[in-house]
């Protein structure tokens, strides 16, 4: 985000209304929304985006089994890539 803000200091802010809106408690709470971006983190390949929510997640009081079961999803949809994503991302963690 740092190289974003030089280019137009206004987007940080703008991202962060943008994650306010997405992450909200609303029908499905935050914990859901979050294990749903982590599994299309895992399902586009995002490492880093799948090791920062599950540690986001876990600290919020996700369980593996639930980070597990989101990622199990993933796999189901979208193939074994998302697994592998997953299985680098959480090898530290889990």
């Amino acid at each position: 985000m740092k190289a974003y803000e030089k280019i137009d200091p206004e987007i940080r802010k703008r991202f962060e209304n943008m994650r306010s809106l997405a992450f909200k408690h609303g029908a499905l709470s935050s914990k859901i929304k979050t294990l749903i971006a982590m599994a299309l983190d895992a399902s586009h390949g995002s490492e880093e985006g799948v090791r920062a929510l599950a540690h986001s997640e876990t600290k919020a009081g996700a369980t593996r089994e639930e980070i597990g079961e989101a990622l199990i999803v993933a796999l189901y949809v979208c193939g074994v890539g998302s697994a592998y994503t997953a299985a680098h991302a959480l090898k530290q963690s889990f």
